[in-house]
């Protein structure tokens, strides 16, 4: 089942389908996070590519593929790196949530895209990954109650940079990833 054929009743269902690709997609992202490049003068934003896979999972195998993939994944990412799985479970979470809602965007525009091009199923999955981020990240707030931090340091030295950033990084990686995916997708009929 694509992401343009999901329906509400199999949206949160747990099947051995789900299970996969959430281990899948939590084991790639966060294997594939540890490749990034520092933005400076902002607070521990970096330029992640492989953060377009969590968008990308959620919008393909659903909202909770995508939010395994985006919390797991960046808590095993933050291991491997040595900032610690829980030190920053705030943003954990942000990537779990962004997952989540871009997994809600077929529900959404699932109309407006099935059966249509290629060109207006990516705009989508780019749309709905770009609205998960903005409101996802809404998270790194909560930074100004665990860390102390006042408003404008975290919106100029965390939300800002990192919602531009992956917005970016998502408006342009999902698309490319759902071209490599759809296909495949429709020859083994998943």
């Amino acid at each position: 089942m694509t992401a343009v054929t999901m329906n509400r009743s199999s949206l949160w269902s747990i099947d051995s389908r789900v299970i996969v690709y959430s281990a899948i997609g939590a084991a790639l992202y966060g294997i594939l996070v540890s490749a990034q490049l520092p933005v400076p003068g902002t607070t521990a934003v970096s330029i992640r590519p492989a953060f377009a896979l969590v968008p990308f999972f959620g919008y393909a195998f659903g909202p909770i593929v995508g939010f395994f993939t985006g919390l797991v994944g960046n808590m095993i990412g933050d291991q491997i790196s040595g900032w610690g799985a829980l030190t920053s479970y705030n943003w954990s979470l942000a990537n779990g949530v962004v997952g989540l809602l871009a997994g809600l965007g077929p529900l959404y525009i699932g109309r407006w895209v099935a059966g249509s091009s290629f060109a207006n199923r990516a705009t989508a999955a780019a749309v709905a990954g770009a609205i998960a981020v903005v409101i996802g990240f809404l998270l790194a707030f909560y930074d100004m109650i665990k860390d102390q931090l006042d408003f404008n340091a975290v919106l100029t030295t965390e939300y800002l940079p990192v919602v531009i950033v992956d917005v970016i990084t998502t408006a342009v990686l999902v698309p490319a990833l759902l071209y490599v995916w759809l296909p495949t997708a429709e020859r083994t009929g998943r």
